[in-house]
């Protein structure tokens, strides 16, 4: 873990070596003001000799002048350090959310993976600038200040320092303890932050059943269990707190009667007396950190370690070493023996072969949760088959390069995202090099050139959060104004006509037709009405593939397909 940590100082290591080095000379001038003011007391002050006095005092000032700047160095510059490793370690954990497969996304919560890239990681950036530094320089100086005391008088350092094994195992056992209680605080704010992101995203759903009032009282309980895993950490930072600073506190005690004592024995000078007093100042005050320490660091702690379990969370969709680039595609797809089973070991398909040749369009019918769309997304690699094989061009999908292969595909789906910017923006989003003219030629082939010009500022007009200020019909224009700019040699169609009206679905159904003109199209459809021009229609359900053909072929097989179009024409 430690190792992994400092691999990421890596790309850093003159800005860790400008702050690790600045830290360390301002504690070690730090432990030299005590023997300054020692020599000061003892041999120049009987001396009565102002200018000697003048000289060191001027010394002294000239120490705190380069202190201050070596203090403003370790400030900046180490939080810069913190910062950047934060940074990188953020754009890590998007990178590799980013690879993860659907199923992943199914069984996870938008909430808990906003707070793994967020609140896991802000700690992090202290640890990473402190840790090291703070742990270094509390050794030196508790060593360095202790020889320091040590060669003022041995007994007198010994009494001072006895203390200091007490206060070691209260940081580790306190450390633990707080790395223990800062994990169930991260699991519960990921969700609280869940929680909130349903209940805000759901909103419209809320008011519609009047049950703000429950909403209210489930946030409540998250509000609460959050409470009580931050109370518990303040708790047994409070007892850490208190704990340590008896014991600091005493050191000081220890320092002031023993030395009292020697000074009075005459074992020591009063300028030892009074530079062994700052000594022990300069011996508690990296002491006096291990609060700060105990506070922050299980923090960073936790984060990094839930961070690791998520980075070590393998993706489903791995890329092959001698993947190639998928070109000149005509759409020629197969299924072989295709089977596919979540990590649950509920079966979805099993040994379905098919075969769609290029430019065919091809309609998939059937019961919900018979497995048409797991059957679509096993093509991009939005799943991976359990055993069998997708092939594209008479190769296996999985010997391409992922992003190749996705870049043929284009998807329109029945529940349209669109992101919270401008039209233009969610339009451009099929293709983000696309030129004004391009933009243009889309928006008209997807009929979207009327709702641009009824939009206040036409293409600059934001669309609000998923395009709330969109119909459902205009937001289905966008999604295949994307899909023009995209332009793919194959097209899946999910339901995309299924939540409009018959009107809107007419415009809509024909964007469609046009934009699958000359592509392989693969049709996912409720409404038989909207697939009867496919070239084949294939009906699955629980058993898999039960019947294929054209609209006419299957009616007349008097079958499954026959069955359906009766359920959903019978007067």
């Amino acid at each position: 873990m430690l190792k992994r940590f400092f691999s990421y100082y890596k790309p850093y290591k003159k800005l860790f070596i400008l702050d690790f080095g600045c830290a360390t000379i301002a504690a070690v001038l730090e432990l030299a003001f005590p023997i300054v003011v020692n020599q000061v007391i003892d041999k120049i002050m009987p001396q009565k000799n102002w200018t000697l006095i003048i000289v060191a005092c001027l010394s002294l000032l000239f120490f705190y002048m380069v202190n201050t700047v070596l203090q403003y160095i370790v400030v900046t510059f180490g939080h810069k350090l913190g910062v950047n490793i934060e940074t990188d370690m953020r754009r890590d954990l998007y990178a590799h959310i980013q690879k993860q497969s659907f199923e992943y996304y199914d069984n996870q919560k938008t909430g808990k993976l906003i707070s793994r890239l967020t609140t896991d990681l802000f700690e992090i950036s202290e640890v990473a600038h402190h840790g090291p530094e703070d742990i270094f320089i509390t050794i030196m100086t508790l060593v360095g200040a202790f020889v320091l005391m040590m060669d003022i008088h041995v007994q007198l350092a010994i009494a001072t320092s006895i203390l200091v094994p007490f206060i070691t195992i209260a940081l580790v056992v306190f450390n633990k303890k707080m790395t223990k209680v800062n994990t169930e605080i991260y699991d519960n704010l990921g969700e609280f932050n869940a929680g909130i992101e349903a209940s805000v995203s759901g909103v419209r759903v809320v008011q519609s059943f009047t049950n703000e009032a429950y909403e209210r009282e489930r946030f409540e309980s998250l509000n609460q269990l959050y409470r009580q895993s931050k109370l518990k950490f303040y708790q047994v930072m409070g007892v850490s707190s208190s704990y340590n600073y008896f014991l600091i506190r005493l050191i000081s005690l220890f320092a002031l009667i023993f030395g009292a004592f020697y000074t009075i024995r005459g074992e020591i000078t009063y300028g030892q007396f009074v530079g062994f007093i700052l000594l022990s100042n300069v011996f508690i005050r990296p002491i006096e950190k291990v609060n700060n320490m105990i506070e922050s660091y299980p923090k960073g702690i936790a984060g990094f370690k839930r961070f690791a379990k998520e980075i070590d969370t393998p993706s489903k969709i791995q890329g092959r070493p001698d993947a190639q680039e998928l070109v000149g595609v005509e759409g020629h797809i197969t299924y072989e023996n295709v089977s596919f089973s979540y990590s649950d070991g509920t079966k979805v398909l099993e040994n379905i072969s098919l075969a769609i040749k290029p430019g065919e369009t091809v309609a998939f019918v059937g019961p919900s949760g018979a497995g048409k769309t797991t059957l679509c997304n096993l093509l991009p690699r939005f799943y991976e088959v359990t055993s069998g094989s997708v092939k594209v061009e008479d190769r296996d999908i999985r010997d391409y390069t992922l992003e190749s292969l996705r870049g043929n595909i284009g998807i329109v789906q029945q529940d349209v995202f669109l992101f919270p910017g401008t039209l233009r923006e969610n339009v451009a989003y099929g293709d983000l090099s696309a030129s004004e003219e391009a933009i243009d030629q889309a928006i008209k082939l997807a009929h979207l050139e009327q709702v641009v010009e009824e939009m206040p500022e036409g293409l600059n007009t934001v669309v609000g959060e998923r395009g709330v200020k969109l119909s459902g019909g205009q937001k289905q224009r966008v999604a295949i104004a994307r899909m023009f700019l995209k332009n793919p040699p194959i097209l899946i169609l999910d339901e995309a006509t299924s939540a409009l009206d018959t009107e809107t679905e007419q415009v809509i159904q024909e964007s469609l037709l046009s934009l699958a003109a000359g592509r392989t199209t693969l049709i996912i459809a409720h409404r038989l009405a909207t697939i009867q021009q496919a070239d084949r229609i294939v009906v699955v359900n629980t058993q898999g593939i039960v019947e294929e053909g054209s609209h006419k072929e299957l009616l007349a097989k008097d079958g499954a397909y026959k069955k359906l179009y009766d359920a959903q024409f019978r007067d």
